[in-house]
């Protein structure tokens, strides 16, 4: 059973009769679902996972009255509930998996992700928080919300950055694909240094699926789900999945000097397919096949004189 419908059959089978029995005068004031932290809320788990903080458990969220009412009832009656459940045993938390699942406020849950209580106000309050929290923040699922305030903050986030926001990530992005993977890369070969290369290659291939995820609006999650997170992004998301694949894995196609040449062929196909899509959201003009040449390019589309002015390397 995969963590999510572990967690929807837990919470309809103890944890909504718990909340019937004992606070009936709030039942329509509690949302409930599975949020945040772990594999299962993105829906990537398998048999691998199951060893730590994974198991029988759910989220409650609270508005802050209700909280200050009944929060600390409802955390008590939530850790008697029984642990294990469905033939599976209860979670064994990690030394730093622990308040993943239980009671929260709202506004305190979300901030343990973006840094806010509130949804993002300004351009400022968005672009410093990183895409993987924001991608931590809107996974998993929603079970039940009568009063919608929890799900309302979920939906202003899944809306996606401020256009602002995404033109400067994406003018990022070019730059730093157009450094590490179009330039330095081969470079780093050149001299011998091999670990350079590595670390030229793998900024690449991070930077270049952000770049889809961006492309996209979708938020790129944490970097152990991030390649798998590709298969589900309807642009360039095939496309990418397999290059990436393709680079990491270009070793036993070819040997010496000729992985390195296949390394840089793949990487100039990924940059192929980011420069059209570029031009198919009219995020460029220009006709160049080295990506530095579209970083300033589309700053120039910011509208934010202050978010314009800064420099196109900087996210």
């Amino acid at each position: 059973m995969k963590g999510l419908e572990l967690s929807r059959s837990y919470f309809e089978e103890y944890g909504r009769p718990l909340i019937h029995q004992h606070f009936p005068h709030y039942e329509e004031r509690i949302a409930a679902g599975l949020v945040g932290m772990g594999s299962e809320c993105f829906g990537f788990d398998d048999e691998i996972s199951q060893d730590h903080d994974w198991g029988p458990a759910f989220c409650l969220w609270l508005d802050r009255q209700t909280d200050d009412v009944i929060g600390n009832d409802l955390r008590i009656r939530l850790a008697e509930l029984p642990k294990d459940f469905a033939g599976i045993t209860g979670r064994q938390e990690s030394s730093w998996g622990g308040g993943r699942t239980g009671v929260f406020e709202i506004g305190m849950f979300y901030r343990q992700f973006i840094g806010f209580t509130h949804v993002p106000s300004d351009l400022r309050e968005w672009r410093v928080i990183p895409e993987a929290n924001l991608a931590t923040a809107t996974n998993g699922l929603v079970f039940t919300d009568p009063v919608g305030d929890f799900s309302a903050f979920r939906d202003r986030l899944k809306e996606f950055y401020p256009e602002d926001i995404r033109l400067k990530k994406i003018a990022c992005r070019c730059m730093v694909m157009a450094q590490s993977g179009q330039y330095n890369f081969l470079r780093c070969v050149s001299r011998g240094e091999f670990v350079s290369a590595q670390c030229a290659e793998t900024e690449f291939i991070n930077t270049a699926v952000s770049m889809v995820f961006l492309l996209n609006k979708q938020y790129k999650p944490f970097y152990k789900w991030m390649h798998r997170a590709l298969l589900k992004l309807p642009l360039l998301g095939n496309a990418i999945y397999d290059l990436c694949s393709d680079i990491t894995t270009a070793h036993t196609v070819e040997s010496g000097r000729k992985v390195y040449e296949r390394k840089c062929d793949l990487m100039e196909a990924m940059c192929r397919h980011i420069i059209e899509e570029l031009k198919r959201q009219e995020l460029t003009d220009s006709d160049s096949d080295f990506l530095l040449d579209h970083g300033s390019t589309i700053q120039n589309r910011i509208q934010d004189p202050l978010i314009k002015r800064m420099n196109v390397w900087a996210e």
